[in-house]
């Protein structure tokens, strides 16, 4: 068993000093209550007004419709704009086909 130090009995010139105190740390997880009422704006960092530049897509320009169509006879694909009406008829472009489909 180990001994203890012996005190020195004399009190030659040093005190024995105090021990310091241990801090309490206080470990939790809980946040401390925020109100709907608080009102908190973060001023350092990025920019929270809506002034500068807004990244989001261009609208891209919208141009006609086009529908492809294979033609029945030479088996070509026609690309046309998307007829208005529920009735249209199609002429193949090809120079040696010219076949009218007729769509109802």
């Amino acid at each position: 068993m180990a001994t203890k130090r012996p005190r020195n009995p004399k009190g030659d010139g040093k005190a024995p000093r105090p021990r310091k105190k241990k801090r309490k740390m206080r470990l939790s997880l809980r946040q401390n209550k925020i109100t709907k009422s608080d009102n908190y704006t973060d001023s350092v960092g990025w920019s929270q007004n809506n002034t500068g530049r807004v990244l989001e897509d261009a609208p891209k320009p919208t141009g006609p419709e086009i529908i492809i169509v294979q033609c029945e006879m030479c088996g070509s694909r026609l690309k046309i704009p998307k007829p208005k009406k529920h009735r249209y008829t199609v002429t193949c472009s090809y120079s040696e086909c010219g076949h009218i489909m007729n769509f109802d």
